[in-house]
């Protein structure tokens, strides 16, 4: 009997390409999003119910950890944005070969890589 079946599936030795990581990277940033939902309207209610629970909320909001939790689900969302438009113009026809991944993959990474650390810069 003969076994072709791969020997090694250790995920740590395994080298992805760069399409393979933006891809995954796109569902994590959607499941970010999925839960920053629920930080935002949390933080959206309690700037609502009173004055006190906004002063509140405002006073929190200038903790280093509350800003880097809002840097977080603001860079989520630019990726998941920029990722986004990739699949659109993908599912036009539009770089649809290796060569069209691998350039839409590394256009993804560095146009949210500059809008995330302008982000950054905006929230801090």
């Amino acid at each position: 009997m003969s076994d072709n079946r791969p020997v090694n599936l250790d995920i740590g030795t395994i080298s992805f390409p760069l399409p393979a990581i933006a891809s995954i990277t796109h569902r994590i940033s959607g499941v970010i999003l999925f839960v920053g939902v629920g930080v935002l309207l949390w933080m959206l209610d309690a700037s609502l119910a009173s004055q006190a629970s906004f002063d509140e909320l405002m006073s929190t909001l200038q903790s280093p950890l509350a800003k880097l939790v809002i840097w977080g689900i603001v860079a989520a969302l630019i990726y998941h944005s920029i990722a986004g438009i990739k699949h659109l113009i993908m599912d036009m026809g539009v770089g649809e070969t290796l060569e069209g991944g691998q350039l839409g993959a590394k256009l993804t990474v560095g146009i949210s890589t500059v809008l995330i650390i302008l982000a950054g810069l905006w929230i801090w």
